[in-house]
């Protein structure tokens, strides 16, 4: 029997040009703009990865390929992250 082909997914999400200082500081709340800073400062040092705006709203360190082991569908993906414009400013840890 041959062996599946995995197909690398399409995602929405991407990463982009856009700065991540630039985007941090668009966040009109003082405190949320200033733990921002801190976390990036945090998953740089975590990830020993440069960060990267993802999407409209991401801010995400390193690249990652996941394999979904039910389809077999890869998708590139960051291997950690935050929104910082969400209501909690918490972490994506994918997968």
């Amino acid at each position: 029997m041959p062996e599946k082909k995995s197909k690398l997914a399409e995602i929405k999400t991407k990463p982009t040009s856009v700065s991540v200082e630039d985007f941090i500081n668009t966040i009109t709340n003082e405190q949320k703009r200033k733990d921002s800073f801190v976390l990036l400062e945090i998953m740089k040092k975590a990830s020993s990865e440069e960060p990267k705006m993802w999407g409209s709203s991401i801010i995400g360190f390193g690249l990652k390929r996941y394999k979904s082991p039910t389809s077999g569908r890869e998708v590139d993906w960051l291997k950690i992250g935050f929104p910082p414009t969400s209501p909690l400013l918490a972490p994506v840890l994918p997968f």
